[in-house]
């Protein structure tokens, strides 16, 4: 997983301070002959801990390499691969409260990348984008998992095994987005 320039920050203050409260702590001290030692009350407070991964940014916050497997992304991740992450679009449309990714490596141009996106979606608004996406040529289908809307073919660049390639998948309350229809299997969120 790529950490943050601010994470890292973080972390590298969190073992300086460790390693000065150990240094000023010091080690028990050897007690005059023949004195007897009594213990000096410290005042305590709980220890500050690094958050954890999880705990960094709220469960409930698509990010992305929490909305798809993290064997995928440290898949990515093993062949150099990053992502870039902006809030999720259904043409005119932005959701803020979503992510759209595009995973790729980026130190070079390539057309060789990978989309993933979600975000929560209130009704008005996916019936509305559904219509747009129609009116623009994209396939409406109906299925178990939900609508899916795929890009017209005349426009396709990459696409799976059955033809489909930039999908919408439309359930109760969100909305996935993927660079084929089959990707969207790999978008596992919100986290159950």
């Amino acid at each position: 997983m790529t950490r943050s320039p601010h994470r890292l920050g973080a972390i590298a203050l969190i073992v300086a301070a460790a390693a000065l409260t150990a240094a000023c702590a010091g080690g028990p001290s050897a007690a005059p002959t023949g004195e007897a030692t009594s213990p000096v009350p410290v005042a305590t407070s709980p220890s500050p801990t690094a958050a954890s991964d999880e705990t960094a940014v709220p469960a409930a916050q698509p990010t992305c390499d929490r909305i798809i497997p993290e064997s995928t992304v440290e898949q990515f991740e093993k062949v150099g691969w990053t992502a870039k992450s902006e809030p999720m679009r259904i043409g005119e449309l932005v959701i803020d409260a979503g992510v759209q990714c595009t995973w790729g490596d980026f130190t070079t141009a390539t057309d060789r990348v990978q989309i993933f996106g979600w975000a929560p979606i209130e009704t008005a608004d996916a019936t509305e984008a559904q219509q747009t996406l129609v009116a623009e040529g994209w396939k409406r289908e109906e299925g178990a998992g939900g609508v899916y809307l795929t890009e017209p073919e005349s426009t396709t660049i990459a696409t799976d095994a059955e033809g489909y390639g930039l999908t919408y998948q439309f359930g109760a309350g969100w909305v996935k987005y993927a660079d084929t229809k089959q990707s969207l299997l790999l978008i596992e969120w919100p986290k159950v």
